[in-house]
């Protein structure tokens, strides 16, 4: 389990997969301005992270300057059901606990939920 877990372990990475999801093709550039606060060396280290591990592909178009995309792969989409039963169960909480996840961690742009 510790293992399965590492894929996703991080600040960053499930952020990332939700805005991959639905078959989402973005660029590097789409998905720093989507995630507040993450940095452009903590996002190349997730992505690269995430593509090792086959969750995310990733695409360069060979143009000046180059063009680099993201997606996820059919293995990476396929964890769709699997977070949103996890935002299922988070909603389905406590008040206090729902309140506090709220404002603690707001809604990515283009969430699975």
């Amino acid at each position: 389990m510790q293992n399965v877990l590492q894929i996703l372990e991080g600040r960053w990475k499930l952020l990332i997969l939700f805005q991959l999801f639905g078959g989402q093709v973005r660029r590097f550039s789409d998905l720093e301005r989507s995630i507040p606060g993450i940095s452009q060396k903590m996002l190349i280290q997730q992505l690269r992270q995430l593509e090792k591990d086959g969750v995310v592909g990733r695409t360069v178009h060979p143009q000046v300057p180059p063009k680099v995309e993201y997606h996820l792969t059919d293995w990476g989409q396929s964890l769709c059901p699997v977070l949103d039963s996890l935002l299922a169960w988070a909603e389905g909480g406590p008040a206090e606990a729902r309140s506090r996840l709220i404002q603690e961690a707001p809604s990515p742009v283009g969430s699975a939920s």
